[in-house]
């Protein structure tokens, strides 16, 4: 590469960088805001985010830092845990976690996951964002507005007669220009967020100028701590309380960080690659690796759960980022902005983050999404649904499980519709007819491939090829060997086994009976892997 080249990369990483960094600082605020954490955290997060995972990570194009696909966990958490010093050792436990999933090389964990069960995920914490944005959006925190044990319902009904016109005001006026600022020719290339948190904090100081009764007051702005020294900016940050190693909830919520941040962080990644004008791949084993360290080191100074996050990373592409170096500084610049200008900063209204917020929860949990997936059916629909409910009504971890066991019961229940029966008519006697087994076969498809054996005419001859298969279920193997030594016997079945691999523990038929056993027209039918087991066999 020329050197002109590389000073090229330089420039547009840089200015990527900036651009990443201005969207990056009301979001970090704002999910730190949504999460119920101090707002530094959401810095750290932002800062650790950029820098270290942005080091470590194989993805050129891919920025990390604190997700709102996550707050919703961090929320609950920290009110079950009672102290966000106990939930940094969570985290911390969680970044271990998936540190370990990536040198299991568990990096395809996400490939098991329905695509329902995640969009009924992100519709749930979409709806959570904006049930806990009202309060700051309308300037009243009902308390904080952030705790578990708010009922939604009578939240809503609380703040009403508490609201604030300047808030509200501030609120409809930053939406506005989130919605529609990217629209104006030539200054539309500025990020609305920003533009958005900027007129919003001028507008607020001009109100307190004027002495207006619009005027936000302190408590509904952001607030940083403002350090005096660089040793006071150490101070800071926050430390995990190791004493509640011993805590059940406190492992919970790290096994729920590590699953949920490593599927959201995957499905990010896979998302960021096929934006890549280049093409570029990256390695799922790699990413949990930088994303557990990652995360360890936020827990350990105080800073929130991270992932990487598909909205900077595709404004990252958007701006010309090139390489890693383009998240590297927008990490800096919010280290910098943190240290150096907290006090610009604390000028930022609450309900110009809530704004933000507001707009993020209702692209997660738009309509579109929810008629999409119920024009996909009700296999996709009603696990949806269900994952959106559980979630809202208790917490992520329990609504995805519910979600997935819903999915499973609905893939179980198709795959038991799905075994066909033999349609002896296409048939005659001396016809072979040949078995391909699909190249994984699962316990779910035992009951398709049980029910097809069982099915087989008389007098026939079955050869059920394993050539291509690299994994099958014991299961399915003890089927098979049950129709070769006894069903296939009582009904003059011949039966003809081919491509077994020695660790099946299935021997295969020799060369002579192979060839003794086509003596007929040979039906081919192959076996997919969880949509149609069988060709040419019937519905029952």
């Amino acid at each position: 590469m020329s050197k002109s080249s590389v000073f090229s990369n330089i420039k547009s990483d840089f200015s990527s960088g900036l651009v990443v960094f201005l969207i990056a600082v009301p979001l970090c605020l704002g999910i730190a805001l949504a999460s119920g954490a101090p707002l530094f955290s959401g810095m750290i997060s932002g800062i650790v985010g950029g820098i270290i995972i942005g080091s470590l990570s194989g993805s050129q194009l891919s920025v990390s830092g604190p997700a709102a696909g996550l707050t919703a966990v961090v929320l609950t958490a920290i009110t079950k845990l009672g102290a966000f010093d106990v939930f940094l050792l969570a985290l911390v436990i969680g970044g271990a976690l998936q540190l370990l999933l990536g040198v299991l090389k568990a990096g395809t964990v996400a490939n098991y996951f329905p695509s329902n069960v995640i969009k009924g995920m992100l519709s749930a914490i979409g709806i959570i964002i904006i049930l806990k944005q009202l309060p700051h959006a309308f300037g009243y925190d009902a308390g904080g507005g952030m705790t578990d044990d708010d009922n939604n319902q009578m939240a809503l009904l609380s703040f009403l007669n508490h609201v604030h016109p300047g808030a509200i005001l501030i609120t409809a006026i930053s939406i506005l220009i989130i919605l529609y600022w990217s629209k104006i020719p030539k200054v539309g290339v500025i990020p609305s967020a920003l533009v958005a948190v900027i007129v919003g904090a001028g507008l607020n100081a001009l109100f307190i100028e004027m002495n207006s009764p619009l005027a936000i007051a302190s408590s509904h702005l952001v607030s940083l701590p403002i350090p005096d020294s660089f040793g006071s900016f150490i101070g800071q940050f926050t430390t995990p309380d190791f004493s509640a190693i011993s805590n059940k909830e406190v492992w919970i919520t790290a096994g729920t960080i590590a699953i949920v941040a490593s599927v959201e962080t995957l499905l990010n990644v896979e998302a960021t690659d096929k934006l890549d004008p280049l093409k570029r791949y990256t390695s799922p084993n790699r990413e949990l690796n930088a994303q557990g360290i990652g995360n360890i080191v936020s827990g350990l100074i105080g800073g929130l759960p991270i992932t990487s996050v598909i909205v900077r990373s595709s404004a990252n592409i958007n701006a010309g980022g090139k390489s890693k170096l383009a998240t590297i500084v927008h990490g800096s610049l919010l280290l910098i902005c943190t240290a150096l200008i907290p006090v610009l900063l604390n000028k930022i209204p609450l309900a110009t983050l809530a704004a933000v917020l507001l707009v993020t929860g209702y692209k997660l949990c738009k309509i579109s999404i929810f008629t999409e997936m119920f024009k996909n059916g009700k296999y996709q629909w009603i696990p949806f649904v269900v994952t959106v409910v559980a979630i809202v009504a208790t917490d992520l971890l329990i609504g995805i499980g519910l979600g997935m066991a819903v999915s499973v019961l609905f893939i179980l229940r198709g795959n038991i519709k799905s075994s066909y029966f033999f349609r002896k008519e296409k048939y005659h006697n001396g016809d072979s007819i040949r078995l391909e087994l699909a190249e994984e076969v699962s316990f779910l498809n035992k009951a398709s491939i049980l029910l097809t054996l069982d099915h087989m005419p008389e007098n026939t001859t079955v050869i059920i090829d394993a050539g291509k298969t690299t994994y099958i279920d014991f299961d399915v193997l003890e089927s098979i060997r049950e129709f070769n030594d006894v069903k296939a016997p009582q009904k003059n079945i011949l039966v003809v086994l081919k491509g077994f691999k020695e660790a099946y523990k299935i021997a295969n038929t020799d060369d002579a009976g192979q060839q003794a056993a086509l003596t007929g027209k040979v039906h081919t039918i192959s076996s997919g892997n969880h949509k149609q087991l069988l060709k040419e066999l019937q519905l029952n």
